[in-house]
């Protein structure tokens, strides 16, 4: 199968490449090399590399900087996959396009259902929710969006090597401790996206992290705890939950913004795994295979 990816220098991106099937030509683009913005730059890569099936990765993920940069994220977010899903039905493509938890307000108290009302409070949460309305409107059947959250991996820029940085430079730390998520390793991510990959049926919105339940600040002492066993820290830091209310941020972010799992894991057969073991496994990798 021919497989195009785009933000391929992201964290998924990077995962996709680093996890791709034997059974897959994948031709992996960077902003470079593919700007979703740019129209005639699709139909470039589109009439040259003829995927079967196009992984939407490019996002513009600056969640503070986009309520004062509101015309790049939509420009990224909403019209780079309005874009591709144009393109892709011009070529009888699929598309999976990756979202995020922050359409959602996350004040409803329980986990969120694909079918959930979505409520976004941010620049960046409704420029998401655009882009999944463009895919879902234009390639119908032959779409499928996957929100996800809290990401992090060896790749890239993340909650987990910001940690780890503050966590050797420093004697003390603050994290807040009233937003409650799931931390969710992008090879999980793309595990999904490549199993998908074989079934044309699944289409659709779908929810996909790891298991459990967790705070910024669970997260936190987690990466310590299982950092310092691993010998990546040796310093010891103290570690403070703080209130939302303490670190003012230019975006609101959803207090509570469990995605439930369940419609994926029984669609594709596949199994949940905790999130604190996904953590132990990309902090073993990241320490056998450096960071990227």
């Amino acid at each position: 199968m021919k497989v195009l990816v785009t933000g391929a220098s992201g964290q998924l991106g990077q995962e996709l490449q680093a996890t791709c099937p034997d059974d897959v030509a994948l031709t992996a683009c960077n902003r470079s090399q593919l700007d979703v913005t740019q129209e005639d730059q699709i139909h470039r890569v589109l009439d040259e590399t003829r995927p079967e099936l196009i992984v939407n990765a490019a996002a513009f993920t600056a969640v503070d900087r986009a309520e004062s940069a509101r015309e790049q994220a939509f420009a990224v977010n909403s019209d780079g996959p309005h874009n591709l899903a144009r393109g892709a039905l011009e070529i009888g493509a699929r598309l999976i396009h990756i979202s995020t938890d922050f359409v959602f307000s996350g004040h409803h108290g329980c986990p969120y259902r694909p079918e959930s009302r979505t409520d976004p409070q941010s620049v960046y949460g409704a420029s998401k929710l655009a882009g999944e309305n463009h895919v879902l409107q234009v390639c119908d059947s032959r779409a499928l969006v996957v929100r996800t959250a809290w990401v992090y991996s060896r790749f890239g820029g993340n909650f987990v090597k910001t940690m780890l940085r503050l966590m050797s430079d420093r004697q003390e730390v603050s994290v807040v401790m009233d937003q409650i998520g799931t931390p969710t390793w992008t090879q999980s991510l793309a595990r999904l996206v490549w199993v998908s990959r074989g079934h044309p049926e699944f289409h659709g919105i779908y929810h996909w992290t790891d298991s459990g339940v967790a705070s910024w600040y669970d997260f936190a002492i987690a990466i310590q705890e299982e950092a310092t066993a691993l010998g990546i820290l040796e310093a010891s830091c103290r570690v403070l939950p703080i209130a939302t209310a303490d670190y003012p941020t230019a975006a609101r972010r959803p207090p509570y913004s469990i995605l439930d799992s369940t419609a994926a894991r029984h669609d594709l057969g596949l199994v949940g795994v905790h999130w604190r073991r996904q953590l132990r496994a990309m902090l073993q990798e990241m320490k056998e295979y450096g960071e990227d």
